[in-house]
């Protein structure tokens, strides 16, 4: 049996000045491709296990990841999709894909569905499996040219492994026992809020989800995926949808249909109405009177792995201007700062500006946050993650430095990184556990791991181009009406 297996991973935030060109991905290619998938707990690792626990010839043409940011170069897609493209015409068996399910260029909109498309054209009529993020912003394309769509039910996501298994082992059925199977895709007009999608507390996308899980192996149908979809896209389809994979399309349809209705009757659940910052900082500063810390604090605006370019000082330069001791922060993206820490060196007395460097068009401008203190650590910024999302693999923030001013330690790094592993502060002598208030430029991401070191969590809203404040975006792709955009929306359906 011969297999195709592939990865190409972007969460596009059309909104974000970052740039992604083909060295954002990394890429790695055939043989490197299929070392990076024997020991990764992505999807992709879940199909090169399946292929090697059937003895199949895999092939491995791409594995290409990119953090969250602006709009994909065009010909970094080109590059990729060519050389997956090439690989699905030598023929095969089956082909396996981890997508995202969020990717824009700059002239493709649903790349994803562009992407689907040309590899069914190169290979008409082989099984089709794909895994998409739960943030996928989920098209009619990508359906009409694949056989199988599965998506996380985790965020933050610590299933990306086992949704591949899911989709390897349906198009398992296809090969090995005549399985025909059908999709359906509801998508009601709402944006949730990617506040609102946290599965691991008790809300509407949890028991959708439980909906989701019930649902499986009953009546024919073979998978049910609950998207939250990534608004920040900006494409006509951004928002929640629900994707079903039976034996039937009845029973597809029905199980579709029953939980977007669901999902509709309870819109007003997704929308998340952010504190304005002071009132977080001072919440911030409550709990810590009553409880020590570490205080978890937030900072959702400006969060990596949505595009954010994590130089956004609102809430560190709040949460010193009130009087806040004891604070960890970071990491904060700022190469300039990096390399006048790492010129003057340890021990160092400096004063420098911070963050707030990098322009985003229709954002507000803010001077640097001066900052004068000891240069504490240098590093290399190196760490391997211990879990639980991306396991054992080995992360590069660029250099990384530590300054050390009467109130915090401030942890900067070269390169936009999401804090999901004590590692990152840990390869440059910090210990975060050690903080009275631990500011995070993060979402979800972190919590697996911080959120059991802190007597509590505040969400701190910045005014970055991962705002929960759809007010600060300018939409012009999105298809409108759209809840709570509008919100006397109406819904057929509903």
């Amino acid at each position: 049996m011969r297999i195709l297996a592939a990865r190409m991973n972007h969460e596009t935030n059309m909104f974000s000045p970052l740039a992604t060109p083909l060295a954002s991905f990394e890429p790695l290619w055939g043989e490197d491709a299929l070392r990076f998938g024997q020991t990764s707990r992505t999807a992709f690792g879940a199909f090169v296990a399946y292929a090697r626990a059937q003895g199949a010839d895999l092939e491995t043409p791409v594995a290409a990841t990119a953090n969250p940011s602006g709009p994909v170069d065009d010909e970094a897609f080109e590059a990729m999709a060519a050389t997956l493209v090439e690989a699905a015409k030598k023929g095969h068996d089956a082909i396996l894909l981890d997508l995202h399910g969020a990717m824009a260029t700059r002239a493709l909109a649903d790349a994803e569905g562009e992407l689907l498309a040309r590899v069914r054209a190169a290979a008409p009529g082989v099984p089709l499996g794909v895994a998409l993020d739960l943030h996928g912003n989920v098209t009619q394309r990508m359906l009409a040219h694949c056989d199988v769509i599965v998506g996380f039910k985790t965020y933050p996501h610590i299933d990306m492994y086992e949704s591949g298994a899911h989709v390897a082992e349906l198009v398992e059925r296809m090969l090995r026992a005549d399985l025909k199977p059908k999709m359906a895709w509801r998508h009601p007009p709402m944006l949730a809020h990617t506040l609102k999608m946290n599965t691991a507390v008790p809300g509407a996308i949890a028991d959708l989800v439980a909906l989701a899980r019930e649902a499986e192996g009953r009546d024919g149908v073979l998978a049910v995926t609950v998207f939250g979809g990534f608004p920040l896209s900006d494409i006509a389809e951004a928002g929640l949808s629900l994707v079903t994979v039976a034996e039937s399309e009845a029973a597809a349809a029905q199980a579709a249909e029953r939980i977007a209705s669901v999902a509709w009757a309870r819109r007003a659940e997704f929308v998340y109405h952010e504190a304005p910052l002071a009132e977080s900082i001072a919440a911030a500063r409550r709990a810590f009177a009553q409880s020590g810390g570490p205080v978890l604090m937030l900072d959702h605006g400006d969060n990596c792995m949505s595009g954010g370019t994590c130089d956004v000082m609102d809430v560190l330069a709040t949460a010193l201007a009130a009087g806040c001791e004891g604070v960890v922060a970071g990491p904060i993206a700022d190469g300039e700062a990096v390399e006048a820490l790492h010129r003057a060196g340890v021990g160092v007395s400096i004063e420098i500006g911070v963050g707030n460097k990098v322009f985003a068009p229709g954002f507000p401008g803010r001077a640097p946050l001066r900052l004068a203190g000891v240069v504490e650590a240098l590093s290399e910024g190196v760490y391997t993650v211990s879990g639980p999302i991306y396991t054992g693999q080995t992360f590069s923030m660029g250099r990384a430095a530590v300054l050390r001013t009467p109130q915090a330690r401030v942890l900067l790094i070269e390169r936009p990184h999401e804090p999901w592993d004590l590692g990152v502060f840990a390869c440059a002598g910090l210990d975060p556990r050690q903080a009275d208030y631990l500011i995070l430029k993060s979402r979800m991401y972190c919590r697996p791991v911080f959120e059991p070191l802190a007597t509590a969590t505040v969400e701190c809203a910045s005014a970055g181009v991962t705002s929960s404040n759809y007010d600060l975006f300018s939409f012009t792709r999105l298809a409108r009406p759209a809840y709570p955009l509008e919100p006397q929306t109406e819904w057929g359906e509903g």
